[in-house]
């Protein structure tokens, strides 16, 4: 079995986040880049299904800038085979992303899909189920455990009033959530034979792909600054704070 784990290049989870002073965007410059975190969830759960004898190949794949292709070597560190880049300098919005990994998938014809269900940068939670539409599989969103059988798959993704199990068939699009696993650390030794592992790029025009933006950014800001606490003298006090100032009840 084929496994095709898409990957997202984003800022690291911990730096702070700057909105550029024009409100165009997020500042980019001399920002620490690294995989999304859900997305490494993704390529641990490809190669613990590899190493059980599942999956026969796990191969990677990203769109975006040249740079993804950081990103991508960092999967093959973690044991991916190899990986494909489909570099563009457009913005990409998710269904731009959903339409170029769906021609991914026609080409490589993979048995599952497995990718994050967000990524921690526009937390849009969109490409999955888009990417399932689009090439017409059955499809597991925030997935806390994944069993492959045969042609089936027995997913438990997690829900608001707990969890939930779902049996699908194979071809198959899963997204992953926090407590699917733990991703390992990339080892020197990988680190340096990923260098020497495929990578494959290619330009969305090869795929056939439009990834003209459909959506215009009117402006971005921080959230508000937390003003202070202040101490009241009793709860009737309090409550008419509550009420009249902060308007909560």
């Amino acid at each position: 079995m084929k496994i095709l784990v898409p990957v997202k290049r984003v800022i690291d989870y911990n730096v702070k986040v700057r909105v550029k002073a024009d409100g165009t965007g997020v500042d980019l410059a001399n920002v620490k880049m690294s995989m999304n975190p859900f997305d490494e969830i993704a390529v641990e759960e490809a190669m613990r299904l590899k190493e059980a004898g599942t999956a026969t190949e796990v191969i990677a794949v990203s769109c975006g800038v040249t740079a993804c292709q950081e990103t991508l070597r960092t999967a093959m560190a973690i044991g991916a085979d190899r990986s494909i880049l489909v570099e563009s300098d457009a913005e990409l919005q998710p269904l731009a992303v959903a339409k170029l990994l769906a021609a991914v998938a026609k080409k490589e014809t993979p048995q599952l899909i497995i990718l994050g269900k967000q990524a921690i940068d526009d937390d849009a939670n969109q490409t999955g189920q888009m990417l399932a539409a689009l090439l017409g599989w059955s499809q597991a969103t925030f997935a806390s455990k994944v069993v492959v059988a045969g042609d089936k798959a027995t997913v438990t993704r997690e829900v608001d009033g707990g969890l939930e199990t779902l049996e699908i068939t194979l071809p198959a699009i899963v997204t992953t959530d926090l407590r699917l696993n733990e991703p390992r650390y990339a080892t020197l030794p990988n680190i340096m034979k990923a260098k020497k592992k495929p990578l494959e790029v290619v330009k969305p025009a090869d795929l056939g792909v439009d990834v003209a933006p459909r959506l215009t950014t009117v402006t971005v800001t921080e959230p508000p600054k937390r003003s202070a606490g202040i101490k009241v003298a009793d709860v009737a006090t309090l409550i008419d704070k509550l009420k009249n100032e902060a308007k909560v009840i």
